[in-house]
């Protein structure tokens, strides 16, 4: 599979969401944030969104859902056309029923874990899992910092997956550039979400490009 480097849209242009996407064309996957003003206290996407882009980029959308209410609202995210939908561990009650039923509309099923959730009580749920998603800032708002104290649970992660020998992704998402991604990649991290470092480049696919290299550079697992 190899090192991925997903995009996140949160901070582009809106209004030119179709501009925007073009502008990555070296991105493996196109990270859509979809917030409800709830689960995190910012509001931005739904299904909709997500047929829309699908009409507007074959690039695959990796959807992260921070919503509550997972077990009953992300199925129709799949259905909407998401190539992977992501739900939080925080927002289900039936992480395996949900995680089978976004595989059955045909889309990679991935659970998320805050920076405060272990990932211990989860363990075997990996088999169910398509990737997990760990999150190296709290979710809701774009361009946070990185949180160094996530590398340990990174680093666990992979550990477990390797001891069920299971070919679960293992995704970060926050505060990634190239200040960061390197200790990621090291931890066991293999997919990789940057919004701002991309967006704010003087050339977004270069950055992509850029950030994929220093990722397979330090990666323990090529």
């Amino acid at each position: 599979m190899g090192i991925q480097i997903t995009p996140s849209i949160l901070n582009t242009d809106f209004s030119r969401l179709g501009e925007e996407i073009a502008r990555i064309p070296s991105a493996d996957w196109i990270h859509v944030d979809v917030m409800d003003n709830h689960f995190v206290p910012n509001l931005t996407f739904g299904p909709s969104m997500i047929e829309a882009l699908n009409r507007a980029t074959e690039t695959p959308l990796d959807a992260h859902l921070m919503i509550e209410d997972a077990d009953r609202n992300a199925p129709a995210y799949a259905e909407a056309g998401a190539d992977s939908v992501t739900f939080h561990i925080e927002a289900t009650k039936a992480p395996i029923r949900l995680a089978r039923e976004i595989r059955l509309q045909g889309a990679r099923a991935s659970m998320a874990l805050k920076p405060a959730t272990p990932i211990e009580p989860y363990e075997d749920l990996l088999p169910e899992l398509d990737m997990l998603l760990i999150m190296t800032v709290e979710p809701g708002f774009g361009g946070q910092k990185f949180l160094d104290l996530c590398l340990p649970k990174i680093r666990r992660a992979r550990a477990l997956m390797e001891k069920h020998g299971v070919e679960t992704w293992l995704q970060v998402d926050g505060g990634v550039s190239l200040e960061t991604i390197e200790r990621c990649a090291e931890a066991g991290a293999d997919v990789f979400v940057a919004g701002s470092a991309v967006y704010s480049a003087s050339d977004p696919d270069a950055m992509v490009r850029q950030l994929k290299v220093t990722a397979e550079m330090a990666s323990p697992l090529l």
